[in-house]
């Protein structure tokens, strides 16, 4: 039986100009560029210029009503007015401050090369191949990673050739050719393996004791040398701790990556544009916002026109109301954009200008253990806004600081109490962690337990489980691979 009835609900929906305005916010400034640049081809009312800024856009009435694209809209109902700027408005009105007249934007040069697998090749024809073992060498080149490597069974790479290159070959064969391939630059190339790439790169050297005892270690006590049980080496080549320290120096000096060494790969370079920039001036701080997140946004002239046309014309056709339609969705649309824009610089601004206050210590000093506990929930209650719009503002953001340029989550972290019950930043207790780690003694590395002991000592009481993660966190390893001779 059907019933009806009225059922209350309280839900919250997002705008679509919320929803724009969380997605530029979490844009880091290249990004937001990009998203810019792509807004201003889509949209033909919106434009760029020094003669207007996004201030410009002030007169526009922000009370008009919402539609959707599927609404019918009577064009006697629009007015005109509303979309029509004022030229006579002073320019002081339509100028922003906090951004310098330097900050122009500044295009990256990209420097072009050869990628690594072609360096490879090139060097192959210097050596005397068949046409079958050039095929497997340029296989076997090919299937070199970027860190130098070859991941991949002589078996596989032998099927693979049958079936892919119609090259049929034998294990023994391919191992040949392979023995050719690792006399390629850099040294240690399309190695198998780190022990592999080690011995490869320690045979190339000139011979002399050193190198000769670090080529024994590598080739015949490689599993003893990399868990650092020096006694065993010690015992195994008859020999004493200035040698075997000697050999160690001699490994130390190879590199465990040979293609990451080669400047041409194609890998993509990933440069830093810091959105933010603070500098003590007088022994104050004073925050920047970087100018590329303020463009000069405007409602082109040429659709004013338009309007203008529209407004003027006595006889209004039935195409020129579908013009304005179609104006007036892309007059909207620009100024949404603008708007959001506009937000997103205040609250890049606010935001940051809350964290730099709530760090002042740190950013007067530069020192870490001056960082204050700070989650994004303190950050959102002071500027009153919700924790994931501060935390879209930090997660890909970067500030140029005295110190250098930083990523602005790296300034939250957790809170610990000491001793004496106060909060203390658990960034506070690492730094205190790496400094004990670096000044300890390397033939006698501490363990976990000890230094769970000194940071006791030293009035933070954390159980050594705490210690571990803190450490791993660091990339330190554990006391036995700190281990020195």
């Amino acid at each position: 039986m059907l019933k009806q009835y009225l059922q209350f609900k309280l839900s919250q929906k997002l705008s679509p100009q919320q929803i724009q305005l969380m997605k530029l916010i979490q844009l880091p400034t290249q990004a937001f560029e990009q998203r810019l640049k792509q807004e201003l081809e889509e949209n033909p009312a919106l434009d760029t210029g020094k003669d207007k800024t996004e201030d410009s856009f002030d007169e526009f009435d922000n009370s008009q009503d919402e539609y959707n694209d599927n609404e019918t809209i009577d064009t006697g109902d629009i007015n005109v007015d509303e979309y029509l700027s004022d030229d006579e408005i002073p320019d002081y009105r339509t100028h922003a401050n906090n951004y310098s007249v330097d900050d122009d934007e500044k295009s990256v040069p990209y420097a072009a090369g050869t990628s690594f697998t072609q360096h490879l090749t090139t060097q192959l024809n210097t050596f005397r191949l068949n046409d079958q073992e050039y095929e497997i060498a340029l296989f076997l080149v090919g299937s070199v990673d970027e860190s130098g490597y070859i991941r991949r069974s002589l078996s596989d790479i032998t099927d693979d050739l049958a079936f892919t290159q119609n090259v049929f070959t034998t294990e023994e064969e391919v191992e040949n050719v392979l023995n050719v391939v690792h006399q390629l630059d850099p040294a240690g190339v399309a190695a198998r393996s780190l022990q592999e790439c080690l011995s490869i790169q320690l045979h190339r050297k000139e011979q002399n004791p050193a190198i000769e005892l670090a080529i024994a270690v590598i080739d015949k006590a490689f599993d003893q040398f990399t868990k650092k049980h020096y006694k065993k080496l010690l015992q195994k080549f008859s020999i004493d701790e200035e040698e075997l320290k000697d050999a160690i120096e001699e490994i130390e000096r190879l590199n465990p990556k040979p293609g990451g060494s080669y400047a041409g790969n194609n890998r993509m370079v990933e440069h830093v544009v810091p959105d933010f920039a603070i500098k003590i001036i007088d022994g104050k701080l004073e925050l920047t916002l970087n100018g590329r997140n303020a463009p000069e946004l405007h409602v082109s002239r040429e659709y004013n026109n338009m309007l203008k046309g529209y407004k003027e014309s006595k006889d209004k056709t039935q195409s020129q109301k579908d013009a304005v339609l179609f104006i007036k969705q892309k007059l909207d649309a620009a100024k949404w954009f603008i708007e959001a824009v506009r937000q997103r610089q205040q609250t890049l601004f606010v935001t940051m200008s809350s964290i730099m206050h709530y760090q002042k210590d740190y950013f007067l000093t530069g020192d870490e253990r001056n960082l204050k506990p700070m989650i994004l929930k303190d950050i959102a209650d002071e500027i009153e806004m919700d924790v994931s719009t501060v935390s879209r503002v930090a997660n890909s953001k970067y500030v140029d600081t005295p110190y250098g340029t930083k990523l602005i989550k790296e300034f939250f972290s957790e809170s610990m109490t000491n001793d004496q019950g106060e909060e203390v930043s658990t960034r506070e207790i690492k730094k205190i962690l790496e400094t004990v780690i670096e000044d300890e003694n390397k033939k006698k590395p501490l363990t976990d337990d000890k230094l769970a002991t000194i940071l006791k000592e030293k009035g933070y009481p954390i159980a050594r489980r705490t210690v571990a993660k803190y450490r791993e966190q660091l990339d330190i390893p554990v006391a036995r691979l700190r281990k020195k001779i």
